[in-house]
């Protein structure tokens, strides 16, 4: 796979199409890398002249933000602000609407305006310019039901982009009960990825997996390497992961071509 650094291209006098940022879970999750390398290979083939931070890359401060660590979030933020400016960032794609979100509505606050993204969005834009081409066979006659992100749908009203991308598989796309803008939590957001679940009945992740299974897919896609997680932890407490699987986008894309 062709990725080259900011760095490199400074080097060189040029200035990329893009920036990917790939963010925590992008860079150091197992299951979160895959999606990475998903994403990578359709820029790959779509000939999209993109970068990455690579080792400069740091936390968007989006955690510490819903933590509640208002001081750690603005050091962060600082950080990776000095960085983007200094590179004269224009554009950037994310796979993690949590980052999208960070980066899109809470840095311009503190200098940092960059035209930013969702990877779902990109892939629209390079479809409809005809940049992408799908065989379109791979996923026909498949049931696939899409979970919204928090940070994508209600948050930045991101509906369409990653549903529009689906249709271009061919499979039957099926909505849950609670879709868009009513749609559950994954039970990850606000930090809630990183601590014990409270006391009740039911963990979030699973009652939104129930949902999904209500739809009878064969996939649950996803468009958030967080949601990934807790839609696959939720699918293996329902004892359905020999006949569902849970795949981001990028994935399903990458693999229709």
């Amino acid at each position: 796979m062709k990725v080259k650094t900011m760095q490199e291209f400074m080097a060189e006098g040029k200035q990329p199409e893009i920036l990917f940022w790939v963010g925590s879970a992008g860079s150091y999750d197992d299951r979160a890398k895959k999606i990475s390398r998903a994403f990578v290979k359709l820029l790959n083939k779509a000939n999209v002249d993109f970068a990455v931070l690579g080792q400069e890359e740091s936390s968007t401060g989006d955690v510490a933000k819903r933590a509640g660590n208002e001081f750690l979030f603005q050091m962060q933020a600082m950080m990776n602000i000095e960085l983007l400016n200094g590179y004269e960032i224009k554009r950037i794609v994310t796979c993690d609407p949590h980052s999208f979100n960070t980066l899109k509505n809470e840095y311009p606050g503190l200098g940092g305006t960059y035209d930013v993204m969702h990877h779902t969005q990109f892939l629209k834009e390079l479809l409809d310019q005809g940049r992408l081409t799908l065989q379109g066979e791979t996923y026909k006659g498949k049931r696939i039901t899409f979970h919204d992100p928090c940070y994508l749908g209600r948050a930045n009203t991101v509906y369409e982009a990653p549903r529009e991308v689906l249709a271009k598989t061919n499979a039957e796309l099926v909505e849950m009960k609670r879709h868009k803008t009513t749609a559950l939590c994954c039970g990850a957001g606000g930090g809630q990825m990183f601590k014990e679940p409270e006391k009740g009945d039911m963990d979030i992740n699973v009652l939104r997996t129930k949902d999904a299974l209500e739809t009878n897919p064969n996939i649950i896609a996803t468009g958030c390497p967080y949601c990934n997680t807790m839609m696959t932890d939720g699918i293996k407490a329902h004892e359905k992961e020999d006949s569902v699987t849970v795949l981001d986008v990028a994935e399903l894309l990458a693999n229709s071509i």
